[in-house]
């Protein structure tokens, strides 16, 4: 949020885009306020660049009456660049490094915050059962944005990008035929339902929904870069609260823990994969 002592610094257009946030905040309920400001004005100034409004304001006063609008919006500021099995090394150390080690539970509970439309959940769910531990897992993929969890649903992503997705996958330890996990449908794959069957999809908001509880591992991958300190705090503290002693929290590559409060209550368990493991005691 905005420090108030320097508002002098700021040039209208700043001004017009905290204002933004504010009106969003109090008639929906979607808190941004504390996202990176860098991150949203990129969002907010490219929707103003396609030539339907004439200056932020205005698009402010539609917004507020125009739900459509906010929707469209709302995918803006959505973090959708994904790709399934993305940084394969990660998959690859999950599979031998974590998944063993959640063997030992009899039941598995996972959070992903931040699944965006979907391909790191479905990632993770060929994971569990290339393992043998589909069965006894339960995937709650999250995100704030309900058009973009829609899309996750669907599990329908292009064709163009599966040569890609399938190199990832072999090189994350896949050892079977990717293609033995989707559909081909003209310049479309559709996901197999089978993937679908524990995982819970819902709308999830990190800034203002409360914590899960009793999970024994939690992804939320390159989501908190676009969060101010306070709000990074403030989500690491969920993601705390949510987990047991001993599982395991596994950020992205470019994120970590540290001149966070929550710093000395994780271990470093893998540092280049930037994957951390909740103290015991």
């Amino acid at each position: 949020m905005i420090n108030k002592s320097n508002l002098k610094y700021f040039t209208n257009e700043d001004i017009e885009i905290e204002l933004f946030l504010e009106a969003m905040h109090l008639k929906y309920g979607y808190d941004f306020r504390s996202y990176s400001r860098a991150h949203i004005k990129r969002r907010i100034l490219k929707r103003l660049s396609l030539g339907e409004f004439e200056s932020i304001s205005q698009m402010q006063n539609i917004m507020i009456n125009d739900k459509q609008l906010l929707e469209q919006i709302l995918l803006d500021f959505s973090i959708n660049s994904t790709e399934m099995f993305r940084d394969p090394q990660f998959f690859l150390n999950l599979r031998n490094n974590i998944l063993p080690f959640l063997n030992t539970y009899p039941h598995i509970r996972i959070w992903l915050a931040g699944c965006s439309s979907g391909e790191e959940v479905y990632s993770l769910a060929i994971l569990l059962k290339e393992e043998g531990l589909y069965n006894k897992s339960i995937i709650y993929a999250t995100d704030f944005n309900e058009s973009i969890l829609h899309t996750a649903k669907e599990a329908i992503y292009p064709i163009n990008v599966i040569k890609d997705y399938t190199h990832n996958y072999q090189l994350s330890g896949g050892e079977s035929a990717f293609s033995n996990y989707y559909t081909a449908m003209y310049n479309s794959v559709k996901f197999d339902n089978d993937l679908k069957k524990n995982i819970v999809f819902a709308q999830h908001n990190l800034v203002t929904d409360s914590s899960f509880s009793d999970m024994h591992l939690i992804l939320c991958r390159n989501v908190l870069i676009y969060f101010d300190k306070d709000l990074k705090n403030k989500a690491i503290k969920l993601f705390f609260d949510s987990l047991n002693k001993g599982c395991f929290l596994c950020l992205g590559i470019k994120e970590n823990l540290l001149l966070t409060d929550y710093n000395d209550k994780f271990n470093v368990f893998l540092d280049k994969e930037k994957i951390y493991r909740k103290e015991l005691y």
